[in-house]
């Protein structure tokens, strides 16, 4: 029997896929953000989210 290969199990795996349309603007905005703290735009955006959600 051989070893598993390949990436380990999350406990949160990100398997729901999403697509959405920007503006030009938008877009210059997010890559800037995702650059200056060196995250994914897919982590930025569920940082968005999480926020909007503790705004209540």
């Amino acid at each position: 029997m051989s070893p598993k290969t390949g990436r380990p199990k999350t406990e949160k795996p990100k398997d729901i896929r999403f697509s959405i349309r920007l503006d030009t603007e938008t877009d210059i905005k997010l890559n800037e953000y995702c650059a200056k703290n060196n995250i994914s735009k897919g982590e930025a955006i569920r940082k968005g989210i999480n926020l909007l959600l503790s705004e209540k």
